[in-house]
């Protein structure tokens, strides 16, 4: 599918970033102009952002090739929710919204503070540096691009100019846009990636990509922190315990039934416990975590083919509840 089609997902991202700039006010975002013609978009960082600004932006950052709303979730008491869906989801989420492409500088480099982060957007698929985006195969040269960075500081200007050298464009067709994880915008935008952590997952359990027709998913928003890592435990929780996708694919029903029992968070030893906290008792090492745990609470596949569809996981909002909200006695 991806190596077949052509959706101009940077050109798209560019058209969608001009028009949310033109209407800053509306989102509570600023646009920063870099002397070289750069345009960083703050979503969150000294600008207040808001949920409608990371709706935008998660749009965004699918390339264009995925749709983000409101939802409610009237049986809890966390009702504001998001839907997000794509008729492309291996493209919209694996190629561009996935963030894939780590771009870091040692402090010895940057005025004695590191910078590490890692950028997510169709930018992604003109530098083709991931394995991920290799393996996908989708590919498309564009004068324009966008890169969206989940980070509490504006990049080095090294860093500016790896992206714009990598990505082959020229400054003035580069837009970054920087979403802190403690703001509105930037716990939203990561939510809002539930389809994304659904996608990542199958394909790590290795469901053919050419068989996933259409994506719908749906997941709470959390309050942010003003810690990071707190915030950033909100984020995952949300999808972990509170995320449900449905899936529709094409292929023998086997398949699909084996996706719909591995796909789920519950598969994992690391399940029920608070994301922060797991992180903390792997020393803050991502890579010590169990990577099953990387996905949504509940899934439901329907096989096009034939017509059937399966369940598995669950939604765990009294766990939510316990580590979100601070209840009157």
């Amino acid at each position: 599918m991806a190596d077949k089609l052509y959706f101009a997902i940077n050109e798209t991202a560019f058209r969608l970033t001009e028009a949310m700039i033109r209407d800053s006010e509306k989102y509570k975002i600023a646009v920063e102009y870099q002397s070289n013609g750069v345009r960083i978009i703050d979503a969150g960082l000294k600008s207040c952002g808001s949920i409608l600004a990371g709706f935008k932006i998660a749009e965004i950052c699918m390339g264009g090739l995925g749709k983000v709303s409101f939802g409610m979730n009237t049986n809890s008491v966390l009702p504001t929710t998001l839907n997000v869906n794509s008729a492309y989801p291996v493209v919209a989420c694996l190629s561009s919204q996935y963030a894939g492409w780590s771009l870091s500088m040692p402090k010895e480099d940057n005025d004695g503070k590191s910078f590490n982060c890692l950028g997510s957007g169709p930018a992604r698929v003109l530098a083709y540096k991931e394995e991920l985006i290799k393996q996908i195969g989708y590919s498309e040269k564009s004068p324009k691009g966008v890169l969206v960075l989940e980070v509490a500081s504006y990049p080095p200007q090294k860093i500016i100019e790896k992206v714009i050298n990598d990505c082959r464009v020229n400054a003035e067709n580069l837009i970054l846009i920087i979403t802190p994880t403690t703001s509105l915008a930037g716990t939203t935008q990561v939510v809002a990636r539930v389809l994304e952590v659904a996608m990542h997952k199958l394909h790590a359990l290795k469901f053919p990509l050419d068989n996933v027709v259409e994506g719908f998913a749906n997941a709470p928003i959390p309050s942010p922190s003003n810690d990071f890592l707190e915030a950033m435990g909100r984020t995952n929780d949300a999808i972990l315990y509170g995320g449900l996708v449905h899936l529709v694919v094409t292929g023998p029903d086997y398949e699909a039934e084996k996706l719909t029992e591995a796909l789920p968070s519950c598969t994992s030893s690391d399940y029920g416990r608070s994301f922060s906290e797991i992180f903390k008792s792997v020393s803050y090492d991502f890579y010590k975590i169990d990577p099953m745990l990387f996905a949504p609470a509940k899934v439901i596949v329907s096989n096009l083919t034939t017509g059937k569809s399966w369940v598995g996981g669950k939604l765990n909002f009294s766990l939510l509840e316990r580590l979100w909200i601070e209840l009157r006695k």
